[in-house]
């Protein structure tokens, strides 16, 4: 079966990824700024073999590269990890940018023989919704935000473009909040519950535009094993809920006790600085795009994915 390349592997979504790909019986190389081993030299665990780059240094593993027949570029510092100081965004933006050049340079620079390119975007690329409910969710044409999230959303797409120039086919998947049990944002919605509170985050009308995992990494497979997959898509499924609607949901779902509570706008700044911006957002995204490339969801309602999590 052919390679594939995994970069941000030990991430959330790459694990999933990784397993699922190895069940359909791929092999897969997970770039690493450290071995898991004293060994210098990629090692095979569990089917999964590890090489190293370092995007500081610019320097990456040539057989990797040179074996490899698809790459699925995730890596990125969290966006949500910690608060954003002007280095913390400084470290987001490079840590895209910078990694994407190393891929796109490796692939000009060393012979190989990759077909395909699917890097991981995000839904920050769209501004807040003007209106509510917005008659006209955000698509794949519409330019990116000049906030923070949209222009390092921006930078981090121009940045995987030139893979184009080495003759590979280059999908970008926008990618909104996933939901997982295994950690995430789900996480953190969950942690409120144990109180017994169902914490709803400013008004709670804000629009969270949304995937389930399973979801996310099928999207992933087929982006990459179908040729007719080309340019940007939007990865979120097609029912987008408000936070408020999303929190109870959850609520209901864990079948305990709760009290909603709202937690106020000036708290959330007080907590979270500029971050806030985005927790309060709203953003409805269309995935009629990738349906319409014949994606069906296996988690198209909230209920669904909460569930099923």
């Amino acid at each position: 079966m052919p390679t594939v390349i995994i970069t941000g592997g030990t991430g959330l979504v790459g694990k999933a990824l990784g397993h699922a790909l190895l069940a359909k019986g791929y092999h897969i190389i997970i770039l690493t700024r450290t071995l898991p081993s004293t060994d210098h030299s990629p090692q095979s665990i569990k089917g999964i073999q590890y090489a190293k780059w370092d995007i500081e240094s610019q320097t990456i593993d040539e057989n990797a590269i040179a074996s490899a027949d698809y790459i699925i570029h995730l890596a990125g510092a969290g966006v949500a990890d910690k608060r954003w100081t002007k280095k913390r965004k400084q470290e987001i933006v490079d840590s895209r940018v910078k990694s994407c050049k190393l891929l796109a340079d490796s692939l000009k620079t060393i012979s190989n023989k990759v077909k395909a390119v699917v890097s991981a975007s995000a839904i920050g690329w769209y501004g807040p919704d003007r209106i509510l409910p917005n008659p006209t969710p955000f698509a794949e044409s519409d330019p990116a935000d000049e906030s923070f999230l949209g222009s390092t959303c921006r930078q981090w797409e121009e940045s995987i473009e030139p893979v184009t120039q080495s003759g590979k086919r280059l999908v970008k998947l926008r990618i909104g909040i996933v939901l997982s049990k295994d950690g995430g944002a789900l996480k953190e919605f969950i942690k409120p519950l144990k109180f017994g509170v169902a914490a709803i985050l400013g008004s709670g009308k804000q629009i969270i535009s949304w995937i389930h995992i399973d979801d996310l990494v099928r999207l992933f497979i087929m982006a990459m094993e179908n040729e007719t997959w080309q340019g940007t898509y939007n990865a979120v499924a097609p029912n987008p809920v408000s936070n408020k609607e999303l929190t109870l949901q959850l609520a209901k779902s864990r079948k305990k006790f709760f009290i909603p509570i709202h937690v106020p706008t000036f708290v959330l700044k007080i907590m979270l600085g500029e971050m806030s911006v985005e927790i309060l957002k709203s953003a409805t995204v269309s995935s009629k795009k990738v349906q319409k490339a014949g994606f069906q969801f296996s988690f198209p309602t909230i209920k669904d994915a909460l569930t099923n999590n």
